[in-house]
């Protein structure tokens, strides 16, 4: 079988076959595997539903996700995509994120195993999702919700972060960049188009320079492509003594203010770092704080791209997207997203959602 094609949507009934092999169906609303993050459900008013949702590119309005999870008829999930099989079947792709790694596929390299995962159909053009400092590739769900119908979106976690886990050895981003090549040839995609946030700016772009003809588009957001002044520098190694001493439970709170602004209900990303070792991040914040000034790199990256940020950000200066909207060579536009802090594509997905599908669209295929 083809590397990663367990994973991938190659026709609803024989990705059935190959994700859940002979299973009895459960009974009506009953969740088939709960150890898994793909679910599979039947019901009876699967019909109805995708006749009156079929003017939605194949999936569903946010309406109706709202209204299925409202229901509580298939308990309380949150929904990232759903499929239909046309025989009263729905697979639903909820958030793909687990702790441990349940059912998520990996890939090695340097003696590190990647977490990471796939959705969309296996023909589609490929994106690659690349998260930023803090986080992992569950801050994609939203999205990836928009995208999955029309692209196979590929998520995984860093160095660090999320079902990666912590690392042991020091690294750069070029580092970084390289696990993202390696992950493309791991799932053995010749071209592929990036979307990347902040710290997978930072390395969306390192790979785009040392694999130039490997990549179409690129999507940057809330990124740079120089360095932290001194004082921001500090301030990490001041959160990598405090991790080192206490996790994060002293700054967890400041955290979620700073990246997703007051506005936003952080208690799952707060948790996730709660959860997370006293030993999670030295290394990377050694990467983020010692990274090189690409600066003068940038009219290298000829790949048509995008510039996404919030006019709030409290991490990034606003002003550093107009400068790197104005260096890279083929830049489509720069959308500074009102009211919003470090995380747009996050906070504000309903915003950045359109012009992002649009942008790819055109230039990811």
């Amino acid at each position: 079988m083809e590397r990663g094609s367990a994973r991938r949507f190659a026709g609803f009934h024989e990705y059935k076959k190959r994700r859940f092999g002979k299973r009895r169906d459960p009974a009506e609303g009953q969740e088939i595997d709960n150890s898994h993050r793909r679910h599979l459900i039947k019901s009876k008013e699967c019909s109805q539903w995708v006749e009156t949702c079929s003017d939605t590119r194949g999936g569903f309005s946010e309406n109706f996700r709202a209204d299925f999870r409202k229901s509580g008829r298939f308990g309380k999930q949150s929904v990232l995509s759903v499929r239909c099989s046309g025989e009263g079947q729905l697979i639903l792709i909820p958030p793909y994120y687990s702790k441990v790694g349940i059912g998520m596929p990996f890939f090695e390299r340097e003696g590190i195993r990647f977490a990471y995962d796939e959705f969309g159909p296996a023909g589609a053009p490929v994106v690659v999702f690349s998260h930023g400092f803090l986080m992992d590739g569950d801050m994609f769900q939203s999205n990836i919700a928009e995208l999955a119908n029309e692209f196979r979106c590929v998520v995984w976690d860093q160095r660090g972060f999320g079902a990666t886990g912590a690392t042991t050895r020091a690294f750069s981003y070029w580092d970084s960049a390289q696990d993202l090549i390696a992950l493309l040839d791991h799932l053995e995609v010749a071209s592929a188009s990036l979307v990347g946030m902040s710290q997978g700016g930072f390395i969306s772009m390192r790979a785009a320079l040392l694999e130039p003809d490997r990549f179409r588009a690129i999507a940057l957001i809330s990124t740079r492509s120089d360095v932290d002044s001194e004082a921001v520098q500090q301030s990490f190694e001041e959160l990598k003594a405090e991790w080192a001493r206490n996790g994060a439970k002293n700054v967890a709170q400041n955290l979620s203010s700073f990246l997703f602004g007051p506005e936003y209900a952080a208690s799952v990303w707060i948790q996730k770092w709660m959860n997370a070792g006293s030993d999670h991040f030295e290394h990377p914040v050694n990467a983020l704080v010692s990274r090189d000034d690409i600066t003068p790199r940038l009219g290298e990256i000829t790949h048509t791209s995008i510039v996404f940020h919030g006019r709030d950000d409290a991490a990034i200066s606003p002003d550093c997207a107009e400068a790197l909207a104005a260096r890279l060579p083929n830049c489509k536009d720069l959308i500074l997203v009102d009211r919003a802090g470090h995380t747009p594509n996050l906070t504000h997905a309903e915003i950045v959602n359109p012009p992002l599908r649009d942008f790819l669209l055109r230039y990811a295929r």
